[in-house]
């Protein structure tokens, strides 16, 4: 399946080559631009009802994402397990749960974001869920890039695609990225 979800990628042109300023302040020559992939419905449905196959097993209530990335993936997600879908957006650059969205205390979230290479959002998402008496159950995700350094965040952590792609601070570029101008392709 992995191979079947790197194809789509590179058939939407959403596996960017280049030099890329991820959201975690990372640089990086490639770039997965979900929005590419999933703007293509009967795309998003059948990429999005692979990872809801991979999160059935869990106990679930409701589906959480935060905005902007995760948002298509978890409503897709969500349609396919049946289960109510919100999220969390930026509101003075942290997340907040906000459009009257509710959290009852002990229900169950899955938490869906569409790549994750530090995973600050999911952790900020599921800092949320608990701030309200929520139970995260699992994480889900398109891709995952964190594979070294993969994240904690007290639950499984399920994904369609690892993916070990170079990442680089700012002080420590190697001298060919260097010379690529950077650009910020994803969610400010």
């Amino acid at each position: 399946m992995s191979e079947d979800i790197l194809a789509l990628f590179r058939k939407t042109g959403a596996l960017l080559d280049g030099h890329f300023i991820l959201r975690s302040g990372l640089h990086s020559r490639e770039y997965f631009q979900c929005a590419l992939l999933l703007q293509d419905t009967a795309v998003a449905a059948r990429v999005c009802g692979w990872l809801a196959d991979k999160l059935r097993k869990f106990d679930c209530d409701t589906v959480i994402s935060p905005a902007l990335g995760g948002i298509i993936v978890g409503q897709e997600v969500g349609r396919s397990l049946g289960k109510r879908h919100i999220f969390v957006e930026k509101d003075e650059g942290k997340l907040v749960l906000r459009r009257g969205f509710q959290i009852s205390q002990d229900e169950k979230f899955i938490v869906i974001e569409d790549v994750v290479t530090r995973g600050g959002r999911v952790q900020e998402t599921i800092d949320i869920v608990h701030a309200h008496g929520g139970i995260v159950s699992a994480v889900g995700v398109i891709v995952d890039r964190s594979v070294q350094a993969k994240p904690d965040f007290g639950c499984p952590f399920v994904s369609l695609v690892e993916m070990t792609v170079e990442n680089f601070p700012e002080d420590n570029l190697p001298r060919d990225l260097a010379k690529i101008p950077a650009v910020k392709p994803g969610s400010k």
